[in-house]
């Protein structure tokens, strides 16, 4: 019977806090942020959106590892991890 899991042995399928800080880091230092697991440049997709009653427009940047296919997505204006 399987376990569900990939197989990797990678741990966890979220990043840690620690790792998603360093994923912001770099980010919004202007250099392509790496998968702290995989260490591969991770694709930045942007996601828009209406400001839906929040009173303001977000922007998101969601990052994306290509090999393991964990994510981030950082509202970058704010700060912030969403």
């Amino acid at each position: 019977m399987s376990d569900g899991g990939s197989g990797s042995g990678s741990g966890s399928a979220q990043y840690t806090p620690g790792e998603l800080q360093l994923i912001r880091e770099e980010f919004t230092s202007g250099k392509t942020p790496m998968c702290p697991r995989c260490v591969v440049a991770m694709t930045r997709r942007e996601i828009g959106g209406g400001s839906f009653g929040l009173g303001y427009a977000r922007q998101r940047d969601w990052l994306i590892c290509g090999k393991c296919r964990r994510s981030a997505i950082f509202d970058i204006h704010r700060g912030t991890r969403t």
